[in-house]
């Protein structure tokens, strides 16, 4: 049986802050969920309170957000400590060129994002940098060098 995707789950604390802090990427929210069920336009809130899940899309790619539930997230890191050990979720996403790895990662430094690992040539053919989210959660932009 062929999977079609894989859609991750990341914890996070604040959903509406999440949510705009992977807008900032480029990520579109999809939908919000709260006690009260969906979320008109997929707002931050209504009248039942705040976004408790959501999701969001960047090309075919799709991402959940779920506050305080589904899976772990990782405590703020000391500056000193070791910049791939983290309790949160790593993931990678795949860009089509490395031009556009440089872009997110100028975005994510200008907005103040924890940027681990800058854009660099791996050895294992692909050009990387890392952007880690306020809940640890770490993402490898990448993409394969030809």
């Amino acid at each position: 049986m062929p999977i079609r995707s894989v859609t991750p789950i990341l914890n996070v604390s604040d959903v509406p802050k999440s949510l705009a802090w992977m807008e900032a990427l480029g990520w579109k929210r999809s939908f919000a969920w709260n006690s009260g069920g969906m979320i008109h336009n997929a707002a931050d809130s209504n009248q039942h309170g705040p976004a408790d899940f959501a999701g969001l899309c960047s090309g075919e790619a799709q991402l959940f957000l779920c506050r305080d539930a589904q899976g772990s997230r990782g405590a703020p890191l000391s500056k000193d400590a070791d910049p791939e050990q983290s309790g949160g979720v790593w993931m990678s996403w795949w860009c089509e060129k490395p031009t556009e790895v440089d872009a997110l990662y100028k975005v994510a430094q200008k907005l103040g994002f924890e940027t681990p690992h800058p854009p660099t040539h791996e050895p294992w053919g692909v050009y990387e940098c890392w952007i880690r989210h306020p809940d640890g959660h770490t993402f490898r932009i990448s993409a394969h060098l030809s």
